[in-house]
């Protein structure tokens, strides 16, 4: 027979503490109770936990200061916040200091033990590496300390904001934290926001009754309750119209859904993560995306480094897809001829690893003999093309990109000439100051 797992209760209210102990009881849990933080430390010292459940103010200090008492010296143990009712910013806190979630008073007992369940599953901390190292491939410092990044939050229930380019990788980085949680085994929902029609937002997020609309010939579930349990990522998520971004922020602080056409709502658990190539800070500052949602989605930020800031991985990668693109054929895969791999070194790669699959797979088609020589990877065409101001749209792979690696040439042109003086190239291309460090940062030339 297996030993019991334990749980620590801290609160200074003893109504609090029996129920929290009753509950814990009927799930076949030895509870341990604390009325304040130096009883819960001399328990930490004495016991070993599965879990801490804590109220945030305490007799002699707060939650948050436990949190990060047992971050430094028991980081095995998650811990969830019990705050008060509309303490929205306490368990934002909470969670931005590693808090693995949050209750609000009074208690849902049903909430409670969805919490406890969940937090019961986590894997022990830096057991998920191994699975990441073989997904998110590289061995340059950015990597390493994304992939330590994704192990973290991964015992988290925090909302993350996943931000970089186009074509780095931020939807293997949403999988990748949700398979190395405790909602493995639940949906991990992605869903483009760009691609959605405005007028069928509502109903493909929330869903729809039948006979609530022309077309709705049966009731048919929203990705609210498709990733029930599981995971709902919010991909190219700036591209939400304002109207649509009020509906859903209301759903993620209710944790509840209301399909179009239905009377009652519908109480949903899932955990929110979402990535966007623009600048959410510019499109909160243009109005264009709600800064109450922004607070709520971005509780913790996690940044996708470009190619280009990890040049060492470039060997590494170009190795896996073409050993990838080789497998199932019978031959072996091509080799990169060591001027190739200079080449694709000095290139910045506007597209990311995206790009380098494409021209990968493009010149593993065009080589000869199995070997990639520098010409194969057509670089030097693509930049005359564009320079020539004439480019070749059976090269243009995704406008987006295109253009944005146009107006990188133009600003880094207009920054050499005048010596990097920020100001003096904004004026020069005609851009406001302001408008200047947006690209910039955007362009992760800052």
């Amino acid at each position: 027979m297996s030993p019991r797992q334990k749980v620590l209760i801290v609160d200074d209210e003893p109504d609090i503490r029996e129920l929290l102990e009753i509950t814990l009881g009927r799930m076949k849990l030895d509870a341990f109770s604390a009325r304040n933080l130096g009883e819960a430390q001399a328990l930490l010292g004495r016991e070993t936990f599965d879990l801490c459940l804590t109220d945030m103010r305490l007799p002699d200090g707060t939650g948050l200061e436990l949190v990060q008492y047992i971050q430094q010296r028991y980081p095995q143990v998650p811990v969830a916040m019990i705050t008060a009712y509309g303490s929205l910013e306490t368990a934002i806190n909470a969670l931005k200091a590693g808090a693995f979630d949050f209750l609000t008073k009074p208690v849902d007992l049903a909430r409670l033990r969805e919490l406890v369940t969940s937090a019961l599953r986590l894997p022990a901390p830096g057991g998920a590496s191994t699975a990441i190292d073989r997904r998110l491939l590289g061995d340059s410092l950015p990597m390493r300390s994304l992939r330590k990044q994704i192990d973290k939050l991964a015992r988290s229930q925090a909302p993350v904001y996943i931000s970089g380019e186009s074509g780095s990788g931020k939807e293997l980085v949403a999988r990748l934290i949700h398979e190395q949680g405790p909602r493995a085994s639940r949906p991990f929902v992605p869903v483009n926001c760009g691609a959605i029609p405005s007028e069928l937002m509502e109903s493909e997020f929330f869903g729809h009754r039948k006979g609530s609309f022309s077309g709705a010939i049966e009731d048919k579930p929203g990705l609210f309750q498709a990733a029930h349990g599981g995971t709902l990522f919010l991909d190219e998520v700036a591209d939400l119209p304002l109207a649509m971004q009020v509906k859903l922020l209301r759903a993620i602080q209710e944790k509840a859904v209301r399909s179009v056409g239905g009377q009652q709502e519908t109480v949903v658990d899932v955990r929110i993560l979402c990535a966007t190539h623009k600048d959410l800070d510019a499109e909160v500052s243009a109005e264009r995306f709600r800064q109450d949602l922004y607070y709520r989605l971005n509780v913790i930020e996690l940044r996708v480094p470009p190619l280009r800031e990890r040049r060492d991985d470039i060997e590494t990668l170009a190795s896996h897809v073409l050993k990838r693109l080789a497998a199932g054929t019978g031959h072996p895969a091509a080799k990169l001829h060591p001027q190739a791999l200079e080449a694709l070194k000095g290139y910045r790669f506007p597209g990311n690893v995206r790009e380098l699959e494409n021209m990968l797979e493009r010149a593993h088609t065009l080589c000869e003999n199995k070997q990639i020589d520098a010409g194969d990877l057509r670089l030097a065409e693509g930049n005359c093309a564009a320079e020539t101001g004439v480019p070749d749209l059976t090269r243009i792979d995704n406008l987006e990109d295109y253009l944005e690696n146009v107006e990188r040439k133009l600003i880094l042109q207009a920054l050499e000439e005048t010596r990097w003086n920020r100001t003096a190239a904004a004026q020069r291309l005609n851009l406001s100051f302001r408008s200047m460090r947006y690209r910039l940062k955007k362009l992760g030339l800052d």
